[in-house]
C-alpha cells in the first residue's frame, strides 16, 4: 500500500481526464454534481487508485482501470474527479 504522505508530497494534482495512458493516480476529491453518485457506484471514491488504460479512437471516452475493472468514462465526466498522479 502506498503511504498517503508520499502521495501528497508528490503534489501532481490534475483532473482524471488528463491522466496519461499507463499512469496511475489516487482520487483526492470528486466534484459535487450529478455524476458524483455514479462515480461512487463505480467504486471511484477518495483514496482509490485509478490507471488510464487507453483512449478511444476519437479520444472520448477514456478507459480506466478501477479496482481491477476496466471502465470507460466520458472525458467531461472524468474531469470532475481530482487525482494526485503517482
Amino acid at each position: 500500500m502506498i503511504s498517503r504522505e508520499v502521495i501528497y508530497m508528490n503534489n501532481k494534482r490534475l483532473a482524471m481526464s488528463s491522466l496519461p495512458i499507463g499512469r496511475e493516480g489516487i482520487v483526492i476529491s470528486i466534484e459535487a454534481n450529478e455524476h458524483r453518485r455514479r462515480f461512487f457506484d463505480l467504486g471511484i471514491l477518495p483514496d482509490t487508485i485509478v490507471r488510464a488504460e487507453r483512449y478511444s479512437p476519437t479520444g472520448n471516452p477514456i478507459a480506466f482501470n478501477i479496482r481491477g475493472t476496466i471502465i470507460a468514462i466520458r472525458r467531461d465526466e472524468a474531469s470532475n474527479v481530482l487525482i494526485n498522479m503517482i
